[in-house]
C-alpha cells in the first residue's frame, strides 16, 4: 500500500458483507448491524493484511470512533530518535562484526541501516506486495471460508495460480465472501504478474 493511501477494511455479519471503506466507516456499519440484531459473528478485516481487527463497538457511535486505532496507522510511542520526522527507536541485534562495519560507514549506524532498508525495499517491492497480498487472501479465506465446501482445493488452486479452477471452486460460496475472496486473489495475481 502506498503511504498516502488510507488503509481500508471490510466488515462481515456472518457471510454477509456489511461495510467496506475506512476503519471509521466500517466500524460504524458494524455497530449499526449489531444494534439492529446482526446474527454474527460480526468481523472486521484489514484489507491489506487480511487480519481480523479488534474493534470495540460498545457505547455511542462517537465513542466507537474515538477509540479506533488502525494497526498500521497508529501513533508510535514517543521516545528516543527524531519523532517529528517519524523516526522511531527500536532494538536491533547484530553480531559484533556487523556493528563494526556499521560504525565505519559514513553517517553512522542508523543512517546506514536506513539506506540499506530503502535499497532493499526498492529491489524487492513487487515481491513484497505479492507476498503481502497472497498472505492477506490466505488469512481472510481461512477465517471466512475455512469451513465452506472446496476450501482446501480453492486454496491450492490459488497458490498454483489456477484462476479458472479457483473461480469454479468458489462459485458455490456465499456471494459476499466469494466476491471478496476473488478481489483479494486478483490483487495477488496482478502483483505476481508484475513481479
Amino acid at each position: 500500500m502506498d503511504a498516502t493511501q488510507t488503509p481500508t477494511c471490510t466488515a462481515f455479519d456472518g457471510h454477509r458483507r456489511i461495510g467496506s471503506g475506512s476503519l471509521a466507516q466500517v466500524a460504524l456499519a458494524a455497530k449499526r448491524a449489531l444494534d439492529q440484531g446482526a446474527q454474527g459473528p460480526v468481523l472486521v478485516f484489514d484489507d491489506e493484511s487480511g487480519r481480523p481487527l479488534e474493534v470495540d463497538l460498545r457505547g455511542t457511535e462517537a465513542e466507537v470512533v474515538a477509540r479506533l486505532v488502525f494497526p498500521t496507522g497508529g501513533t508510535p510511542p514517543r521516545g528516543p530518535g527524531r519523532p517529528k520526522l517519524g523516526v522511531v527507536a527500536r532494538e536491533v541485534t547484530l553480531l559484533p562484526r556487523h556493528w563494526d562495519w556499521l560504525a565505519a560507514q559514513p553517517g553512522g549506524a542508523s543512517a546506514t541501516l536506513r539506506r540499506l532498508v530503502e535499497e532493499a525495499r526498492r529491489q524487492s517491492g513487487t515481491r513484497d506486495r505479492l507476498r503481502v497480498a497472497s498472505e492477506a487472501l490466505d488469512r481472510f479465506m481461512l477465517a471466512m471460508a475455512g469451513d465452506l465446501p472446496g476450501y482446501e482445493e480453492a486454496a491450492r488452486a490459488f497458490w498454483r495460480s489456477e484462476r479458472s479452477r479457483f473461480a469454479q471452486l468458489t462459485d458455490a460460496w456465499p456471494a459476499d465472501v466469494r466476491e471478496h475472496v476473488r478481489r483479494l486473489a486478483s490483487r495477488a495475481w496482478d502483483d505476481g504478474a508484475a513481479a
